[in-house]
């Protein structure tokens, strides 16, 4: 499906999709040991598939670009992006298993997660630039560390070329390579990734320390912004200073998915033309108002919602 024409600004995906399999406990289990959990839910997800969502619902024109596998998984997400008009035309079908997400969600609303790609690892460097280099328009491009660095290069490459922004947000957490950086404008990472990208390049890892964001920042040579959970987010701004931008305080129920509406809703913003604080403020807002709610798509703000907080923030 392609989407052509409409308001707002134009986003590209290069990322991942995941069918989300959530048991909420109220604990873990230990090493060897079996629990009872509270509840089961499945549902959409994927770092890339969530942003495009994100993006769709703040009311971007978005076109994903990934691989899918041949199962019913793959089905089901062709007609959840189609249900939220997310142009598809570039969504590849690969033989085998498409991506699932096995994830544990604890009583205080904290997850953990772990990713089986599965076709995601079917999309290809190619497939990336020649995606961004066909699009009608492109404003800005996401890429994120759930596909192969290398398609993430490409279609960075080619949005460039093309005088769009592009904004990594690098999870699951892993060095950046000196390629992607060079192409890269925005670096977006929560504390953890922060810390994984800080020690790969031998800087200090304390995301809590300006002096430590400064340094990552100027050694990767990119915009840094780094999520801080409950108390918002850490901007080093052009000129290399630190400013916190809080979030605001909410009872959380399920963090899964947290990140990746701020990364789809700052992304809007940027691309939106709105300036990097206020953009900031905006994806605060948003990401907050999604873990008063269960699940991963499932908790975002609907498209109503979206433009109530935007005129808030704005």
């Amino acid at each position: 499906m392609a989407v052509t024409g409409g308001a707002g600004p134009w986003l590209t995906v290069v990322g991942s999709t995941m069918i989300d399999q959530i048991a909420y406990t109220s604990r873990v289990p230990g090493r060897g040991e079996t629990v009872h959990g509270d509840r089961f839910v499945q549902g959409f997800g994927g770092k890339g598939a969530n942003q495009a969502v994100m993006a769709r619902l703040m009311g971007a024109q978005v076109a994903m670009v990934n691989a899918l596998g041949d199962d019913s998984y793959g089905d089901e997400t062709v007609a959840n992006f189609a249900r939220h008009g997310i142009d598809t035309t570039y969504v590849r079908r690969v033989p085998g298993s498409s991506g699932v997400a096995p994830i544990w969600v604890e009583a205080d609303g904290s997850n953990r997660i772990i990713i089986v790609p599965g076709a995601n690892a079917g999309l290809l460097p190619e497939h990336g630039a020649a995606a961004v280099a066909a699009q009608e328009r492109v404003d800005a491009v996401i890429g994120q560390f759930e596909i192969d660095q290398a398609v993430t290069t490409a279609a960075f490459r080619a949005a460039r070329a093309r005088g769009a922004v592009t904004l990594l947000n690098p999870a699951p957490g892993a060095a950046v390579s000196p390629d992607l950086a060079a192409v890269t404008d925005w670096i977006i990472p929560n504390e953890t990734e922060f810390a994984v990208i800080a020690r790969a390049a031998g800087l200090p890892d304390d995301a809590g320390d300006p002096d430590a964001l400064a340094q990552v920042a100027a050694g990767l040579a990119t915009r840094l912004l780094v999520t801080l959970g409950e108390r918002g987010a850490a901007l080093v701004d052009a000129g290399g200073n630190v400013r916190v931008i809080p979030s605001p305080r909410v009872d959380a129920v399920d963090t899964t998915g947290a990140g990746d509406a701020f990364v789809g809703a700052f992304a809007f913003g940027l691309a939106s033309g709105w300036d990097e604080v206020a953009a900031i403020r905006l994806a605060c807002a948003i990401a907050a108002d999604s873990v008063r709610r269960p699940g991963t798509q499932s908790s975002f703000p609907d498209a109503a919602r979206c433009a109530t907080i935007a005129a808030q923030v704005r």
